[in-house]
């Protein structure tokens, strides 16, 4: 399989384990020459002779230099993650020991591997299909649990298998039809055509299907973003703070502290959310640098997958917004929350992503809450200060992101590649039962189950092309 890729019979090796200092570090070397490198450097035992799966701890040397006390893992072909001969090497986790392994390891023949060569050659081999493979980079760069499902799912091949049954039964099929062709001048039909009408039909629900799970799979690959907005002062930062568990944003009593968006991460039940907290929203200010960042703001709203709308009772008004309103600057005005939801009453009307957050609850009284419960039923009420909500803010934001969408079983399509072959399934699906709608010749409804095939094969790898290879595995981290 693919056996013609330059440098295919190249012995590889790379660092597996992180690159720096640490307690220990792995090297994996993979290829024809692997046990004969090993035998030279491993000078405690001879290692070809040795059974595959073992474990073995001994000295390492190059040119007569002691390296290091290593425990040496064989696995010998084709029962190895590549398919290959495979050594790994746990060695003492010092940078400057990986560099002289590595380096004796290079003068015994072997070559620096590329990004994803270990995992290539475990494709080439046949030991996964080109989704499991993809899976595996999915794997690692998985931050959630929910990205851990959807990695781990099509690792196993549960996605593979989808795409497989259908591809078997439309192979059937094309085999029936195309055999109708060396029958032509006999008018017979060996494809029934009303049960391939009804498999096409099915498959097309479970491709739409795959292909609508892509927007929860992007959420759950790359997180769903949180922009925090409202006018300045009802708490946005707080709330930034609060949710983190530390002093992340600068809060301060002085409209317009935030002057940029400050992003960070939190997991909630298992998926990831990108909180941005933004400048507060006001329509007039004279400070050039505070009107950047209120620019910042809105850009930020139209990016977000979810707009936290926040609005809070004003406690003390600055003289400037005293002035604002009319009021002289010796009187004390009483607790107003009527303006702070005005300013994001226009947002949570013309975004349907947009959710209502009261802060500062402990200063309404509880006509103002029923009030603004029965006005917004959705509004969730907080208090960011002491945590008063924010378990059931998160409860409701994960309930908007996913909840009910993630399945115990069942693929969820993460990988923009995927999804563009399933498009392109959909379509020829769509073009068969035309055809057959039509009453098609045989000929021209093959040809379509044909470009259907050949799309179900390029997402497995039983159709690709050495830049195609090339392309996917440059994404891999070098080591795997």
């Amino acid at each position: 399989m693919h056996n013609n890729l330059p440098g295919w019979e190249d012995t590889i090796v790379a660092l597996a384990s992180p690159p720096g200092t640490g307690a220990i570090a792995l090297i994996r070397i993979s290829g024809p020459q692997s046990l004969a490198i090993a035998d030279k450097l491993f000078v405690s035992k001879k290692i070809s002779v040795q059974r595959s799966h073992t474990l073995h701890v001994g000295i390492l040397q190059h040119q007569g230099e002691t390296i290091d006390e290593v425990v040496l893992s064989l696995f010998k072909s084709p029962k190895s993650y590549t398919g290959e001969d495979l050594v790994e090497i746990s060695c003492h986790g010092s940078a400057y020991l990986q560099q002289k392994i590595l380096e004796a390891i290079l003068a015994n023949g072997a070559r620096p591997a590329k990004p994803g060569e270990f995992t290539l050659r475990a494709f080439m081999h046949g030991k996964m299909d080109l989704a499991q493979a993809e899976a595996v980079a999915d794997l690692i760069a998985s931050q959630s649990g929910a990205a851990h499902h959807a990695a781990i799912y099509q690792l196993r091949g549960g996605f593979s298998r989808e795409l497989q049954n259908i591809r078997e039964e439309l192979i059937q099929f094309s085999a029936l039809i195309e055999l109708e062709l060396d029958f032509s001048q006999e008018d017979v039909e060996f494809a029934d055509r009303t049960v391939l009408q009804a498999l096409v039909t099915e498959a097309g629900k479970k491709v739409q299907r795959l292909i609508d799970s892509f927007q929860l799979g992007n959420v759950i690959k790359n997180g769903i973003k949180v922009a925090i907005v409202g006018r300045p002062n009802v708490g946005k930062s707080t709330l930034l703070n609060a949710l983190m568990q530390e002093e992340r944003a600068i809060v301060s009593e002085i409209a317009g502290t935030t002057r940029d968006t400050i992003e960070e991460t939190l997991n909630i039940k298992g998926v990831i959310f990108r909180f941005i907290d933004t400048a507060g929203i006001r329509e007039h200010t004279t400070d050039v640098i505070e009107q950047i960042g209120i620019d910042r703001s809105r850009k930020a709203m139209e990016a977000a997958d979810i707009i936290l709308a926040m609005a809070a009772p004003e406690k003390n008004m600055t003289p400037e917004k005293k002035k604002e309103q009319g009021r002289d600057k010796k009187q004390t005005p009483p607790q107003n929350i009527a303006g702070s939801l005005a300013e994001v009453a226009t947002i949570l009307q013309s975004k349907s992503k947009a959710l209502l957050v009261v802060n500062k609850t402990d200063l309404l009284s509880e006509e103002e809450r029923q009030n603004i419960q029965t006005a917004f039923p959705e509004a969730v009420f907080i208090t960011a200060k002491t945590g008063e909500g924010l378990s059931r803010l998160s409860s409701v934001l994960y309930a908007q992101a996913v909840a009910g969408k993630i399945q115990p079983e069942g693929a969820i399509v993460t990988n923009a590649r995927h999804v563009a072959a399933l498009q392109e399934i959909q379509v020829s699906l769509e073009d068969i039962l035309a055809g057959l709608e039509s009453r098609l010749s045989g000929d021209l409804l093959a040809l379509d189950i044909r470009r259907c095939l050949h799309y179900l094969g390029e997402i497995t790898g039983i159709v690709t092309t050495e830049d195609k290879l090339d392309y996917i595995f440059s994404k891999f981290c070098i080591g795997k």
